[in-house]
């Protein structure tokens, strides 16, 4: 008997008949034995229109009341899949986050302070099932929290941990972690093993198949994490730590993935005095307003004089960190920002780069040959990014694809030989 937390995404939840696909699924896990907890997330495009809806009430919304309104889409399916197992004569039932409850920090991307699992402990032990609503939990003094967007695969990695489940099954519309985007490269092969490194690299430069945050919480927990088909019966790819998968395959690529992400727009400060504090008044009032900053590239000509300074932000966020900079000009004494979002930063992801010499170098040789021009560049233990001109995206991720031996045919083990 195993002890399985399954989530089910808004693609599987759209709609009543998927969502007696999802109960058939975990009907059979049920019937083998198992002790299943299930979290959903709305029905696909709900959140966004609960979003919406908060806009258009408020453009300067309570995070509270917006708690309130986009936690709803999980409790309905929540409860549509416990009546639906109910029906199919199993012993379901729904638990909203303040219910058991899982412990949050604030509001609108609160974090995961705690979970008591005593509920669903009585719940395993009269041989029941419990169905949870992702993305949501309950602050201190009682009120609805919620996680931040894609919020319901942190809930299902955070339950599986609470409750020391065998393993946590994501599934999606997709079979698994892709060595890109299938609709990109139709060679892109599944893989059937990605290290929790590389599931985190991928997530954070654009593979969409799981939230960063959820990925992060799976590493340090050390909960293994499979990515399966909603619609499909296949094997997907699981996801552990790197000495459980070197056991599973001999040898593995040098680059597991190539991943791209089109939502970057560029800031470049021009001219800013070469003086100490500089860089500390740049990013402090985008840190204070929440802006995540990505790649940053410094141009310094001389010491003592002017540079330029180009950095990322998501494109929803490029208004405000214009705004922001502009407040602060007269601290930070740039003469002028140039904006693009006409952008997109491609990455090539593997652990084979700690002990294998000359990627970037062949990466950029790679989009050298393409003339496929480089903006900016970062790196990592295990990714290499490249900012490149958005027109480019599709074909540099083909090029890198091909450059680093993806479109092989897979090994035994699924990985790209």
């Amino acid at each position: 008997m195993a002890r399985i937390v399954m989530k089910f995404g808004g693609t599987s939840m759209a709609g009543i008949e998927r969502i007696r696909n999802v109960a058939g699924r975990v009907k059979r896990e049920a019937e083998a034995g198992n002790q299943v907890a299930v979290v959903v997330s709305a029905m696909a495009g709900e959140t966004d229109r609960l979003v919406q809806l908060c806009r258009e009430a408020a453009p300067l919304y309570d995070p509270r009341e917006y708690d309130v309104v986009v936690a709803s889409g999980e409790q309905v399916t929540a409860g549509l899949l416990a009546m639906t197992l109910q029906g199919m004569g199993l012993n379901a039932r729904s638990y909203m986050g303040w219910q058991l409850p899982i412990r949050a920090s604030g509001h609108a991307a609160a974090l995961i302070e705690g979970i008591d699992v005593a509920v669903l402990e009585r719940v395993f032990d009269d041989d029941g099932i419990a169905v949870i609503p992702g993305f949501q939990g309950v602050t201190s003094d009682g009120a609805v929290a919620t996680l931040g967007r894609g919020g319901s695969d942190t809930s299902a990695v955070a339950l599986a941990a609470a409750m020391k489940a065998d393993r946590c099954d994501i599934y999606t519309d997709v079979d698994g972690v892709y060595t890109t985007d299938p609709r990109i490269v139709p060679k892109a092969k599944k893989l059937d093993f990605v290290t929790y490194e590389e599931m985190l690299e991928l997530a954070s430069v654009g593979a969409k198949v799981l939230q960063t945050r959820s990925v992060g919480l799976a590493m340090r927990t050390k909960m293994p994490v499979q990515v399966l088909s909603s619609f499909e019966d296949r094997p997907g790819t699981l996801i552990a730590d790197e000495a459980a998968i070197e056991g599973q395959i001999m040898e593995r690529n040098v680059i597991t993935g190539i991943a791209h992400d089109r939502n970057e727009a560029l800031i470049t400060l021009v001219d800013l005095p070469d003086t100490p504090g500089t860089v500390a008044a740049i990013f402090g009032p985008l840190a204070k307003a929440n802006i995540n900053v990505d790649m940053i590239v410094q141009s310094v000509r001389q010491a003592g004089e002017a540079s330029d300074l180009t950095f990322t932000v998501p494109n929803a966020s490029l208004a405000q960190a214009v705004a922001e900079l502009e407040k602060a000009k007269g601290k930070i004494g740039f003469k002028e920002i140039i904006t693009n979002m006409e952008i997109a930063k491609v990455s090539a992801v593997g652990v084979g780069m700690r002990s294998n010499a000359g990627i970037a170098a062949q990466m950029f040789e790679a989009l050298a040959e393409r003339r496929i021009n480089i903006l900016a560049i970062t790196t990592s233990e295990i990714k290499v990014s490249v900012l490149i001109p958005e027109e480019y995206t599709e074909l540099a991720v083909r090029v890198l694809h091909s450059a680093f031996g993806l479109d092989a045919e897979a090994d035994s083990a699924g990985a790209a030989a």
